[in-house]
């Protein structure tokens, strides 16, 4: 599977929207990935997963461990495709750090590959390396459905993704679809704003 077969799955299943969205960051985009859209579908999400498991099974990790909550689906199941443990990254609160709770142990030096589903600036990747960093373990890589950063973004280990989407987003202030009069949608929220 290469970017345009991926790409092309995303929109068979909706996750690829056209329109116009408010992101997590405020700004304002086109073109959207809903990744629940995928991820609500397990057969589609296995055979996903399988093309990233091939791109990252040479880095041998022990453990698979992804942020919550796309994250958690991902780390799953390619932790269960690659035959090692899974790992879940989340908080204990609003606003409080990534943790890894419920037992989560790490043997000293497991190799440990982060997954998530997309990356646009990496807070949610980097916030569970920073979980791991109290963890005696060895980062082996970081991997990604779909990287809206261009490659961009920098984890200090190899970045592996199946999509890279430029995605042009803009300050509310220069949205072109403001201009025109469009109201924007928020998704995984209200429907306007």
């Amino acid at each position: 599977m290469n970017a345009f077969d991926f790409e092309q799955t995303l929109r068979e299943v909706g996750a690829l929207k056209d329109g116009h969205f408010v992101l997590t960051s405020g700004r304002h985009s086109d073109r959207y990935v809903e990744k629940f859209d995928l991820l609500r579908r397990p057969r589609t999400t296995e055979l996903v997963c399988h093309e990233l498991v091939s791109l990252v099974a040479p880095l041998k990790p022990s453990v698979v461990a992804g942020p919550t909550t796309g994250g958690i689906l991902l780390a799953f199941e390619i932790a269960r495709q690659l035959g090692v443990a899974a790992a879940y990254a989340e908080r204990s609160g609003r606003g409080a750090e990534r943790e890894f709770r419920r037992g989560t142990t790490f043997s000293p030096g497991s190799r440990v590959l982060v997954v998530d589903d997309i990356v646009t600036t990496g807070g949610s990747v980097r916030e569970t390396l920073d979980a791991l960093a109290r963890h005696e373990v060895d980062v082996v890589g970081v991997a990604v459905l779909v990287d809206r950063s261009g490659g961009q973004v920098d984890f200090g280990v190899p970045v592996s993704a199946l999509s890279q989407l430029i995605i042009p987003s803009w300050d509310p202030d220069e949205c072109p679809l403001c201009a025109r009069g469009s109201i924007p949608a928020k998704p995984g929220s209200s429907t306007a704003v």
